[in-house]
């Protein structure tokens, strides 16, 4: 589907629509007749991985061609680029020019061995199931000849993160197939940048409790290195239920040359936790919105649950405590939620939530726009907590001292910001990321150049809290916007408006009244 020119999408390249995907999604589709889709998952996301290395080594290749002193099959010249050296017998060029022939899935097998051979990252990694005979050749031929035209790998394709953004899309289109709803989301960009630009990983342990494609890793390594760090400043620490998702990060994270700890193999943070003694500086992560299968009756007395216990039909706050469990004490958290979490009161929610405020945890809390996610409308919310709100708990380096912000809390309600991309998708401009995490930081900062802005942001005390019954929606907090052409203070507008409303239902009534009088005189009964 094209973009609409959405004139907002020229300033930064965030769009989460690429352009080719339901292209390439169409020309998977061919296989469902054959496969069902949990396996031609496995075929088509293996492709696109090797493919987008092939690129990228491919791009190295013809610059060191183009260099009479340097060799192009010199392994180390790749290795010093944090590109995957691509044996000869696993170059894209080999599967294109032999896409027709009844061998090209034993082909593609053999490749991806050679591959995981010569890059320790990718052992047991890599989909090894081209060969098998119920896996048409002619199918997968023609599959590869249309990946064939689209560059996935190349400078540009990685620095967007395309393998995670095309991945993306095909999670949503796979779940549809196999009958699935909700589940598990790639993180949008946008939506990933917010969160690091705010909590500022710089230097420290970063973990995600469900890492998915890996995409809060990679955005943290970009931003240490834009702000002149080093990307060994910091320590990857990750666990992911799902096993394709599982090495689809592993994929993610390897391409990078990202030295991430994901355990040894897939696993459930919730009953199998891999980092238990983990205590992180840093945490991102985007649980699965409102998961009811979550395991929870096994586990009512679990020790994580010291805000209390949560509901076996719903994982929210099971997520807030397992995040809560491995927050070191000067830690930070920044996470993604349903919109729900911020006032649910079903089933103990409403009590946990007040214990978190209680107990000064709750940060900051940030409404998005609609439509972000590519597969679910369901309303989303940012939330930020920290043990230590006082000057002691980890500072941004570009900012300076923090400030005491003790029982305090700052709301922010960004559900008018982004710009629509296409018909049905939406996503945050530069501009608008930066304005969020500004304006956290200057709430933040002991310099003092904070301010409320109606309709946008407000730092409110736990008195304020408790007096909207613990409800954390920012819209209740920052008010109403006020117009330019509008100097009327926002107390004294509600107060007249609300007494023009009431003179309005008493006219109301009356014309009630004066209308069952009439239809009484005409003999109908009211």
């Amino acid at each position: 589907m094209p973009r609409t020119k959405a004139k907002s999408s020229k300033k930064e390249n965030n769009s989460a629509k690429l352009g080719f995907e339901e292209t390439l999604w169409q020309a998977a589709d061919k296989l469902r007749g054959h496969l069902d889709a949990a396996e031609y998952k496995h075929v088509v996301l293996g492709l696109i991985f090797l493919k987008y290395i092939s690129d990228a080594f491919d791009e190295l290749y013809q610059q060191l061609e183009a260099d009479e002193y340097a060799d192009s099959e010199d392994k180390d010249e790749y290795l010093a680029e944090n590109i995957f050296w691509v044996p000869q017998a696993a170059r894209w060029q080999v599967f294109q020019d032999n896409a027709k022939s009844p061998t090209i899935g034993k082909l593609i097998d053999d490749g991806m061995d050679a591959i995981e051979k010569e890059n320790d990252g990718l052992k047991g990694v890599l989909p090894k199931d081209y060969g098998k005979p119920s896996l048409d050749k002619r199918l997968l031929g023609e599959l590869i000849d249309l990946i064939s035209k689209i560059g996935l790998g190349d400078k540009e394709s990685r620095s967007q993160d395309i393998l995670g953004r095309v991945y993306e899309y095909f999670l949503g289109q796979f779940a549809s197939a196999e009958g699935k709803k909700g589940g598990q989301f790639y993180t949008p960009r946008c939506v990933v940048e917010v969160l690091v630009k705010m909590i500022e990983p710089y230097k420290g342990r970063v973990y995600d409790p469900c890492c998915g494609s890996g995409g809060m890793f990679v955005q943290s390594e970009k931003f240490v290195e834009a702000h002149g760090g080093k990307i060994g400043d910091i320590s990857i620490y990750g666990q992911e239920s799902n096993p394709t998702t599982w090495k689809l990060c592993k994929m993610n994270l390897a391409i990078r040359g990202i030295d991430g700890n994901l355990g040894a193999k897939n696993a459930d943070s919730f009953r199998s936790d891999l980092h238990k003694d983990l205590k992180a500086d840093y945490i991102l992560a985007n649980p699965p919105f409102n998961v009811s299968d979550w395991g929870g009756q096994h586990l009512r007395e679990d020790g994580r649950w010291i805000y209390g216990t949560p509901p076996v039909g719903n994982a929210n706050y099971a997520w807030i405590q397992q995040i809560i469990s491995h927050l070191a004490p000067n830690g930070i958290a920044g996470f993604v939620l349903a919109n729900g979490s911020m006032s649910s009161n079903q089933s103990g929610e409403g009590e946990i939530r007040k214990a978190l405020i209680e107990g000064d945890l709750v940060d900051c809390m940030v409404a998005l726009p609609g439509q972000l996610f590519y597969n679910t409308q369901i309303p989303a919310c940012l939330w930020f907590l920290t043990r230590n709100k006082g000057q002691s708990s980890l500072t941004p380096l570009s900012k300076g001292g923090t400030r005491q912000r003790q029982r305090e809390t700052l709301f922010i309600d960004g559900r008018k910001l982004g710009v629509l991309i296409d018909r049905v998708h939406r996503e945050l401009t530069a501009e608008e990321i930066s304005r969020i995490a500004d304006t956290y930081h200057a709430w933040r900062s002991d310099k003092g150049n904070y301010e409320d802005i109606a309709g946008f942001c407000k730092g409110a005390t736990l008195e304020d809290i408790r007096g909207h019954g613990y409800v954390l929606t920012p819209g209740r907090y920052v008010g109403a916007e006020e117009t330019e052409d509008d100097d009327e203070p926002f107390a004294e507008k509600m107060e007249r408006l609300t007494q023009v409303l009431q003179g309005q239902f008493a006219e109301s009534a009356q014309l009630e009244a004066e209308i069952k009088r009439n239809l009484r005189g005409l003999g109908y009964e009211t």
